[in-house]
């Protein structure tokens, strides 16, 4: 294979940043011996290479034929054709995880003749029409920009409206399907809503996302099939218990999209027993491999388990403190990792005010689902995700609603404060989302809730599943009576060089909020000379940084765990750009 074209059969385990998270992923399980379907990669510097619009150079088409023969000598199917199809899903991969931000295109490959194939290899028409109309949904929604929401309807017909709506037919030839796939997968990079999540996380623009090309299998087969999401930990509390969600006759799009509201992962425990166990068990591997709670994308396709994807778990506030702690104590990762593990912001968003439960006696519920993500907000609810973004700017408190949300509701996400969907389950791309971002949410509040909450005042309670009706009082949390965040709160401040005191007897405290000083560029020239420093801009993360880099040895504030963790992120980064970590860093390569 070229350099352009990536194996993921284990025998290699290149970098994250060569072939994105996905992939990395999947050559790590292979290598473990777990079941995934094979699978190849084009590099993320394919993406850096690539001008959206154009067409692929001769060498991607020439990597794309070579991983193409690849699955079909390990998997014994023919690539848009023979009495045994194969068909291919082509998925984003970026080195660092934005789930749900970019494309993905599944049951790649189709035309009449595949599907009258697959329908008899299964025996089940039905099976082969449904996966069909899955692929023309897909691509027609993808690649071709068609407003297609409705996957039910036959494949002629689905076909039609593509057609109608754009002036461009879903091609028959599985190579054109395939290039144009590739082109939009590169192309969702670029995307609004890729670009407001890595402004809003501080991802690199330059990074770019791979493309992994894995042959199908499929969850809507059979009664003995399905697809679904575990987490090897609760990823809103923590526990150390396996969480998830398993959907029967269904392909994961269908969970992550909150299109269909899936079963407590129970289900499969009693329908599958040993699917249930073998799937339990290579999350324990996981977890204990890469020491940190994986979240793990699995389909049964007729009693065989498969895994089609691992990465560490976006994780509440509350969840990211527990098991940073627990995992010390456990002997996975040792304090420093600890400290690296938990973000300010989280700490910021864990300490924000919450619903008090005495306050709930005498609320009244407008809506209830599963609880997604926890804490509390309160503010304006409204479902035209422009208008959230643009009353949160002018300072008000909103609060998003949707029937189900999709990567182009990001910024609306991040804009509220608080998020709740009528569909979807606790690993949707609502759910998801928004416990990476520390929004609270409810989810699958069952329809009619956009239409009867839209332009009412509601609390949402995250962390109980409700929204109550009117703006509920929010009650702050105390940090000193919680046995993790004080360990932490010791852990960060031995890593790092800068004092954080709630109080201080030197009376020489530069406070520069009574200085005027609250934007960031006038940090450093303010507390010059400074032996300690308050205000509101140096209990940011950029206030932090601009802070140590003045000179600034010790700061004082009444919430010090924030800025101990941001000094802490600060002080290993420096690390990292040292002379010393430089040389280690080319003696390493």
């Amino acid at each position: 294979m070229s350099s352009w074209c990536v194996v993921l059969d284990g025998s290699e385990l290149p970098s994250r940043e060569e072939i994105g998270g996905k992939a990395w992923s999947l050559a790590r399980m292979r290598r473990l011996g777990l079941p995934c379907p094979p699978a190849f990669v084009l590099p993320t510097r394919v993406c850096r290479e690539y001008d959206a619009g154009t067409e692929l150079p001769p060498h991607v088409e020439d990597a794309l034929r070579a991983g193409v023969a690849y699955l079909e000598a390990e998997t014994g199917r023919r690539f848009g054709g023979g009495e045994q199809p194969l068909l291919l899903s082509v998925r984003s991969g970026a080195p660092v995880s934005m789930p749900g931000m970019m494309d993905t295109v599944l049951n790649l490959g189709f035309d009449d003749r595949v599907e009258r194939a697959l329908a008899a290899e299964a025996g089940d028409p039905a099976y082969a029409s449904d996966t069909h109309s899955r692929f023309v949904a897909s691509f027609g929604r993808i690649v071709l920009k068609a407003d297609v929401e409705d996957d039910t309807r036959s494949p002629q017909e689905l076909r039609q409206t593509v057609l109608a709506e754009t002036g461009r037919p879903v091609p028959d030839d599985p190579w054109e399907q395939l290039r144009e796939a590739v082109r939009a997968v590169l192309g969702s990079w670029q995307s609004r809503r890729a670009k407001a999540y890595r402004l809003h996380t501080g991802i690199p623009d330059d990074l770019g996302t791979a493309v992994t090309v894995q042959a199908m299998v499929f969850g809507n087969m059979g009664e003995d099939s399905g697809t679904g999401v575990l987490f090897s930990r609760d990823p809103m509390t923590g526990a150390a218990e396996p969480y998830g969600e398993y959907l029967p006759r269904g392909q994961g799009e269908d969970v992550v999209s909150g299109e269909r509201t899936p079963l407590p992962l129970a289900h499969l425990a009693e329908q599958l027993p040993d699917v249930h166990r073998e799937l339990l068990a290579a999350a324990r591997r996981l977890e204990a491999e890469e020491r940190d709670i994986q979240d793990i994308e699995f389909t049964v396709q007729g009693g065989t388990l498969y895994l089609l994807q691992t990465r560490a778990a976006k994780r509440s506030p509350e969840a990211a403190v527990r098991l940073a702690v627990d995992l010390v104590d456990e002997g996975l990762i040792n304090e420093d990792e600890a400290v690296a593990r938990v973000s300010a912001e989280q700490v910021r968003q864990l300490l924000r005010p919450r619903l008090d439960p005495g306050d709930r006696c005498d609320a009244i519920a407008v809506a209830t689902g599963e609880a997604a993500s926890p804490g509390a907000g309160a503010g304006l609810a409204l479902s035209d995700a422009d208008e959230v973004v643009e009353r949160a700017a002018r300072g008000e408190s909103v609060v998003f609603l949707a029937r189900t949300t999709s990567p182009e509701d990001v910024h609306a996400m991040i804009a509220a404060a608080a998020v709740c969907t009528e569909t979807g389950g606790s690993t949707s791309h609502a759910a998801v989302v928004c416990r990476g971002l520390g929004r609270p949410a409810v989810v699958g509040c069952g329809p009619g809730v956009v239409d009867g909450l839209s332009g009412r005042e509601v609390t949402v309670d995250g962390a109980l599943g409700s929204v109550f009706d009117g703006l509920l009082p929010l009650r702050s949390v105390d940090p000193e009576g919680d046995d993790r965040l004080r360990r932490l709160t010791a852990w960060a401040a031995a890593a790092t060089h800068v004092d954080v005191v709630t109080s201080t007897a030197d009376g020489d405290i530069r406070d520069l909020d009574e200085l005027g000083v609250v934007e960031v560029a006038g940090v450093e020239h303010a507390v010059a000379g400074a032996t300690a420093v308050r205000g509101g801009v140096v209990e940011t993360d950029a206030g932090v940084a601009a802070a140590i880099r003045g000179g600034v040895r010790r700061i004082v504030t009444d919430r010090p765990l924030p800025v101990l963790l941001a000094a802490a992120a600060q002080q290993r980064a420096a690390d990292a750009r040292s002379p010393l970590a430089e040389l280690g860093a080319r003696s390493a390569g």
